[in-house]
């Protein structure tokens, strides 16, 4: 199975070792971040740093000027990895060392934007504002998401993209210092919470026969027993998800909300792929970071996986876990297009490096044909060492 690494710019750029290093992984690809949210990061080999603090939302690449004249939304530059073009740097690098570099672009998750332009965001039914989380329904959002993709997906030395949040962003985010967690969720609950009621969302609900005002009040009414502690806390099957969804809000209710987020999130991923391919040329492959259930949020955003593949090259699935867990998320993609399993590789986020070469094969049963391994700047030494080990013993089988 054709393998690849994340890793961000400040990974490489200083480090005269970085891009030797891993393509001594065993990996063929890297897909480096180009466009990146605000994060605190571990560099554990780096000469001159042990932590880069990217202190918001931001393009690992100057920005066209030209590209962006006059518009409101627009990408932020970034001020903490040295030089003009860190990600081209980086992948110059990378590339001299043998490796394909795909870029790495996160585009519906942006604290800094949502807090400069708040009539931006997803608004939920309490009326509170998610700034993390820009409300992919409104035009100006879509518009500004769609030319970001474009942008930054085509740099130099790179030969495909991954688009990362490319869809509704919710209620879950790794925020700072968050304190979120007092009261369990389970994923109806999240989904409800991440509901958006903003003026455009209100006008949509409305256009597919709903009453905006009625619609916002079942879901205060859904909600109420999960304050009460009796709600359930459980993350459950993306099945039993919606199916709770749809009891709590009623079978129209719940079809309207999908029917309207669904448009959305479909018209988005559409758009976005089609302007990368318009600006890199026919060769350029485009993947989603995608979760097979449409109303899912966050990162992996959901998606139709029956059509998903129709104009997407392919989508990067997260597979940690369990066999069945893994199965579930591969499963539902049918039909030609890649079907990358993500795997965290890094044992203090949870990973489970030793037992790679095991999950992989699992994986590629269940109808993953490449690998993605998170995250080759963030693992330790001994980390990175058992990737190596089951990268040699996955390409000594053959898998």
């Amino acid at each position: 199975m054709r393998a690849a690494a994340f890793l961000y710019p400040w990974d490489v750029v200083g480090d005269p070792d970085a891009a030797r290093r891993t393509a001594g992984l065993g990996v063929a690809q890297v897909t480096l971040a180009a466009a990146y949210h605000s994060t605190r990061a571990l560099t554990p080999r780096h000469p001159d740093h042990r932590v880069v603090t990217a202190r918001h939302s931001a393009v690992l690449y100057p920005p066209d000027a030209e590209r962006w004249a006059g518009r409101a939304l627009r990408p932020y530059a970034q001020d903490w990895v040295p030089g003009a073009d860190p990600y081209t740097e980086a992948a110059r690098a990378l590339t001299e060392a043998g490796l394909e570099v795909h870029s790495w672009v996160v585009l519906a998750h942006n604290s800094r934007l949502g807090a400069e332009h708040p009539e931006s965001v997803v608004r939920n039914a309490y009326g509170d504002a998610y700034p993390w989380a820009p409300c992919i329904a409104r035009p100006e959002v879509h518009e500004y998401l769609v030319t970001l993709a474009a942008e930054a997906a085509v740099r130099p030395y790179t030969r495909g993209t991954e688009l990362e949040s490319c869809g509704w962003y919710g209620l879950a985010h790794l925020h700072a210092h968050d304190k979120t967690g007092g009261v369990a969720l389970s994923g109806a609950a999240q989904y409800l919470m991440s509901l958006c009621f903003c003026d455009v969302c209100r006008d949509g609900y409305a256009g597919l026969g709903a009453d905006p005002e009625e619609l916002r009040r079942a879901v205060l009414r859904a909600l109420e027993p999960v304050w009460a502690g009796s709600g359930g806390g459980g993350a459950g099957d993306r099945e039993g998800e919606w199916a709770e969804v749809t009891a709590a809000l009623g079978a129209e209710y719940a079809g309207i909300v999908a029917g309207w987020r669904d448009r959305a999130a479909d018209g988005l991923q559409r758009a976005a792929v089609a302007a990368v391919r318009a600006a890199a040329g026919p060769d350029f492959r485009v993947l989603l970071h995608a979760d097979p259930a449409p109303h899912r949020c966050g990162a992996n955003a959901g998606v139709d996986p029956r059509r998903i593949l129709g104009h997407a090259d392919g989508v990067v699935v997260p597979c940690t876990g369990s066999e069945a867990a893994r199965t579930a998320a591969l499963a539902p993609f049918r039909g030609p297009g890649v079907r990358a399993a993500n795997f965290t590789v890094v044992r203090g986020m949870g990973g489970s490096p030793d037992t790679l070469a095991a999950d992989a094969a699992h994986a590629a049963a269940a109808g993953a044909d490449e690998l993605r391994l998170y995250h080759a700047g963030l693992a330790s030494d001994v980390d990175l060492e058992a990737v190596r080990t089951a990268l040699t013993e996955l390409s000594g089988a053959g898998a």
